[in-house]
């Protein structure tokens, strides 16, 4: 590995730290969130240099802070020692390697250690083009179910198929076939939409991502509403999709409707990010914006319903940083089972359609 150098090498970008004090989550529960992210080698010892690149390797160290007890997203970036430089290894997706590498250098500020020795690689597309060619499933115009929630969602009885990084199970539902598809490691911005026109070249028809977005309007509680919508910001434009739901999802009792703005780190939604975005704006999340994109550019059907996880602009005690307690993961199965009651409802009222078809 290249020693570190004052400036970055060529290709290489600086992972500066975020200010801790202007950001939407409490300076405790900010540290708190990072913790149960950073790799046990970071947090044991300091390291000369610490450099995240995009590749999906399970050979190399495995996190002892990796999330238990799940089926799904439980695999975090693993590490690769070079004598006193540390090579972090994220799942090959820009957005995935920059909010990784703003995780570390803010957890070394926040811990007191130096931040200026953290660098990160931006993998290209075809990285996590070629890293996704491992997805591989027969379908046929089948409604294809990702993210996060499966294992409420899909048959209790059903058994899962899997295959290299992900699982998936068929079932129908509503007369439809329908694939419920998860992923072992992190999905994350740019990385969902690839996902989405992986799955569109092996002819999926439509696709529904289950996940969770955090609200930026004041005085919504998490855990307690579903979001959904079919316009996101990204980069800076907004993009529409043929949304899969219609005016269905929204109609439906606890399910807020609105705006959503695409960030490609949780890190850089700090107090001022907030401002900019809440008049406008409604939720926020890495995936939404970039799937919707890869969906209409495929043609195909897409649409999201999501639990309202946190609050950027009301403190409220659940947050992203205590999502495994027990009274957390008890409301999100009630909704998780709202969720599979709208998708049935929908799949009743809206049947399949051919890929090119007017709609």
């Amino acid at each position: 590995m290249t020693p570190l150098l004052a400036d970055p090498a060529p290709g290489l970008l600086r992972g500066a730290a975020i200010d801790p004090s202007g950001h939407t989550m409490s300076q405790k529960r900010l540290l708190r969130y990072l913790e149960i992210k950073v790799h046990h080698l970071i947090q044991d010892r300091d390291w000369d240099s610490i450099r995240i690149i995009g590749s999906y390797d399970r050979t190399a160290v495995v996190s002892q802070y990796e999330k238990s007890g799940k089926l799904f997203n439980i695999e975090r970036p693993t590490a690769e020692v070079h004598g006193g430089d540390l090579v972090v290894k994220a799942f090959p997706g820009a957005d995935y390697v920059q909010h990784y590498a703003l995780i570390i250098s803010t957890y070394l500020a926040m811990t007191g250690r130096p931040a200026d020795t953290v660098t990160y690689q931006p993998p290209g597309q075809e990285e996590c083009r070629t890293a996704l060619s491992a997805l591989d499933l027969e379908l046929d115009g089948d409604l294809v179910i990702v993210g996060w929630g499966l294992h409420y969602l899909a048959p209790e009885n059903g058994v899962w198929t899997r295959g290299p990084g992900y699982a998936w199970q068929r079932a129908e539902v509503a007369g439809r076939r329908v694939v419920y598809l998860g992923f072992l490691h992190s999905i994350w911005g740019d990385v969902a939409g690839q996902v989405v026109a992986r799955l569109a070249k092996l002819a999926a028809g439509d696709i529904v991502y289950v996940g969770k977005v955090g609200s930026l309007t004041p005085g919504i509680e998490p855990n307690v509403w579903l979001a959904t919508g079919s316009t996101s910001l990204v980069r800076g434009a907004l993009v529409s999709w043929d949304d899969f739901f219609g005016d269905y999802a929204a109609a439906q009792g606890g399910v807020q409707s609105g705006l959503h703005v695409s960030s490609p780190s949780i890190l850089l939604e700090n107090r001022d990010w907030l401002v900019q975005h809440t008049a406008s704006y409604t939720f926020v999340d890495p995936e939404i914006g970039p799937m919707g994109a890869a969906a209409r550019q495929a043609g195909i059907r897409f649409g999201y319903l999501h639990v309202i996880s946190n609050n950027l602009a009301t403190h409220y005690p659940a947050d992203l940083s205590n999502e495994r307690h027990g009274d957390v993961l008890r409301q999100r199965a009630v909704l998780v089972d709202r969720i599979r009651t709208i998708i049935t409802g929908r799949l009743t009222t809206s049947p399949a359609h051919s890929r090119g078809e007017t709609r």
